[in-house]
C-alpha cells in the first residue's frame, strides 16, 4: 500500500499513463461527435493499451492507492456491493476508485485506476474498490495484492465461458492462500462451496451471511448449483435455503456447516429490494467496518442508498414508475421473478440478448422459475436478440392456454417498450427484467443516456 515506484519504472508508466489519457480524450470526443455511436470500448481500451506500453501496469497502479484494494467478486451483487461500499467511504471523506462502468476484466481496472492518475502516472486515492470477474481473479490477485477480498457467491452464469462453480472455487483458493497473512478474507457463509473456502485459508477470514428463517424459500430452486458438500460430496441437509444452494446447512457425514457470519444480519435493514440485495447489504457493512468505518456511518449510507444503474433502479417515465432489474442468469433472475411476484404489479417487460457481455448460450432460461411469473397472470411483454427463445419459454410455462396471461411479443426494444408502459397503469411499476446489454440499451432509451 502506497509503495514508492523506481525512478525508471516512473518513466514507463508516465508515458503509459499519458498515451492512455489522450485515449480516453478522444474517444469522449467522438462520443460528442457522434452520439449514436456504441464506444463501449471506452471502458476499457486505454488500460489496453497502456498495458502494452506497461505490461506491469496493473501492479504499479494498485501499489500506490494509500489504504489498500478491496477486491470484489463473484457471480451477482459485485455493482451493488461495490457502490454501496465505495459510498460508505465517500461520506468519511476518502478518496475512492471504483470501476463503476462494470467493466470488470484487466483492462477494465487498469482503465478505472488511470481515471484516478495524473499525466505523470501518479494515483492519488485511498482506496480501490474493484469488482472483479470471477474467473480472473487468479490472475489479478498476485499484482493487486489486495487488503481485503470479498466473496459473495459463484453460480453458474455464462456457461459458454466458464466452467462449473467448484472448478472455479478451486482455482480461488489456491491462489489466495498464497497472500500475506495479513489480506483479510470475506467469503459468503450461507454458499456450501464459499463457506469451505474460508475455513481452508490460512489468512484472517470473516464471514457474512443471513440468520433469518422466516425467509426460508418453500423449496429448493430448479436453478441450484451446490447441494452438495465440498468436503466429502455427500448431500448437504438444508434446515432452509434463502435463494438457490445459499442457505443453512450441514454435512451428514463429515460434518462441514456453515461457518459463523461476523455481524447478525437481522440487527440490519436494507432500503433495496429483494434478498440477494441483503446479502450484498451485509458484506459491504462486514468490510466497512474491517476498514475501521463506524457503524453509524454504515447504517447511515445504509438506509439513504440508491441502487446502482439497472440494480433495482427507480426511475419515473412519462408520470408511470419503472423499475429495471437484471437479470442475466438463473438464480438472479428466479430472484429478481420473486420481487415481482410479490408486488401488486401486473406488468412486466422481459429482455433477453445473447451478446458477449450476456453470454450467447442463453439455454439458462430453461432453468429460470418462470412458471411463478407466468401464474400470476397480467401482462407480459418480451423483447431482446433472443425475443422468440424468451416468448417460447413463458408459453412452455403455462399450464393452460386459457390462462389470464397476456403474451406480447415485440422484436423492436424501443416499441416493446412504450407497450409496456401503455399496459402500465398510473398508479403500478414497470417492472424491466432484462439482461446485461439489454439493461444498458433499456437504460438508454428511457433516459436517453449511454452508460458504456
Amino acid at each position: 500500500m502506497g509503495n514508492k515506484i523506481q525512478f525508471i519504472d516512473r518513466l514507463r508508466l508516465g508515458f503509459a499513463v499519458s498515451v492512455a489519457k489522450s485515449v480516453t480524450f478522444i474517444v469522449r470526443c467522438l462520443r460528442r461527435a457522434a452520439p449514436t455511436l456504441r464506444l463501449g470500448a471506452g471502458s476499457v481500451l486505454p488500460g489496453a493499451i497502456a498495458r502494452r506500453i506497461e505490461p506491469r501496469l496493473l501492479q504499479l497502479l494498485s501499489q500506490q492507492v494509500k489504504n489498500g484494494v478491496v477486491l470484489i467478486a463473484g457471480t451477482n451483487g459485485k455493482t451493488t456491493t461495490a457502490l454501496l461500499l465505495c459510498t460508505i467511504l465517500e461520506r468519511k471523506g476518502f478518496r475512492v476508485t471504483h470501476n463503476s462502468t462494470g467493466a470488470n476484466l484487466e483492462n477494465g481496472l487498469m482503465t478505472a485506476l488511470l481515471e484516478s492518475t495524473n499525466l505523470l502516472g501518479t494515483l492519488n486515492t485511498d482506496y480501490a474498490i474493484l469488482e472483479v470477474d470471477e474467473n480472473i481473479v487468479p490472475r489479478v490477485l498476485a499484482p493487486l495484492q489486495p487488503r481485503i477480498i470479498l466473496c459473495l457467491n459463484l453460480f453458474r452464469d455464462q456457461l459458454d465461458r466458464y466452467g462449473e462453480v467448484d472448478t472455479i472455487s478451486k482455482r480461488w483458493t489456491k491462489v489466495i492462500s498464497t497472500l500475506p497473512p495479513e489480506t483479510v478474507v470475506i467469503p459468503n457463509a450461507d454458499d456450501p462451496t464459499l463457506s469451505n473456502l474460508g475455513q481452508q485459508l490460512p489468512q484472517r477470514v470473516l464471514f457474512f451471511g443471513l440468520n433469518e428463517p422466516e425467509h426460508y424459500l418453500e423449496a429448493i430452486p430448479h436453478a441450484v448449483d451446490s447441494i452438495y458438500c465440498p468436503k466429502c460430496g455427500h448431500s448437504l441437509d438444508y434446515k432452509g435455503v434463502y435463494l438457490s444452494h445459499l442457505g443453512d446447512f450441514t454435512c451428514p457425514k463429515c460434518g462441514f456447516t456453515k461457518s459463523k457470519p461476523t455481524l447478525e444480519s437481522s440487527e440490519w435493514s436494507q432500503i433495496l429490494v429483494g434478498l440477494y440485495n441483503k446479502y450484498n447489504t451485509l458484506a459491504a457493512a462486514t468490510a466497512a467496518i474491517e476498514l475501521g468505518v463506524d457503524e453509524v456511518t454504515i447504517r447511515d449510507t445504509i438506509n439513504t442508498f440508491q441502487a446502482a444503474f439497472g440494480r433495482a433502479e427507480d426511475l419515473v417515465i412519462n408520470g408511470k414508475r419503472v423499475r429495471i432489474l437484471l437479470s442475466k442468469n438463473p438464480v438472479g433472475t428466479n430472484e429478481t421473478i420473486r420481487v415481482v411476484t410479490q408486488s401488486t404489479d401486473k406488468t412486466t417487460l422481459l429482455v433477453l440478448n445473447d451478446r458477449t457481455p450476456d453470454g450467447t448460450d442463453v439455454s439458462w432460461i430453461w432453468d429460470v422459475d418462470t412458471e411463478k411469473l407466468v401464474e400470476r397472470g397480467g401482462t407480459l411483454v418480451v423483447s431482446g436478440d433472443r425475443v422468440y427463445d424468451m416468448a417460447l419459454r413463458l408459453r412452455y410455462s403455462q399450464k393452460s392456454l386459457e390462462s389470464n396471461l397476456n403474451l406480447i411479443v415485440e422484436e423492436d426494444l424501443r416499441q416493446a417498450i412504450a407497450t409496456a408502459l401503455e399496459h402500465t397503469p398510473e398508479n403500478e411499476t414497470l417492472h424491466i427484467l432484462p439482461t446485461y446489454s439489454a439493461m444498458l440499451e433499456v437504460r438508454e432509451v428511457l433516459t436517453g443516456r449511454k452508460i458504456l
